[in-house]
């Protein structure tokens, strides 16, 4: 009998991410529980424009995003929302 198949860095990551923009129109990040859906998500936030959506861990190189959302329509974008999610959680 064939094995599972592995799953993929993604879904493997330990958090899930919005990027959203705020009422200024600042891109900020949302991180929530993989057990919450994205678009599950999406409807509790007030933000009228979710920019993309994926996967976050934070590994010896930084944050790595990945993946993204079919139901939403959207994809990480690894660089640009790495650097919003570090920014938002680096110290003051």
């Amino acid at each position: 009998m064939p094995s599972p198949p592995r799953p993929t860095r993604a879904e493997e990551a330990p958090v899930k991410y919005l990027i959203v923009e705020d009422f200024s129109g600042q891109e900020v990040p949302f991180i929530f529980p993989r057990r919450v859906d994205h678009s599950d998500m999406r409807e509790q936030l007030p933000y009228s424009r979710v920019v993309s959506a994926g996967f976050v861990e934070l590994g010896p190189e930084g944050f790595a995003c990945s993946g993204g959302n079919p139901e939403l329509q959207l994809k990480a974008r690894p660089e640009a929302d790495a650097a919003i999610i570090a920014e938002a959680l680096r110290q003051r």
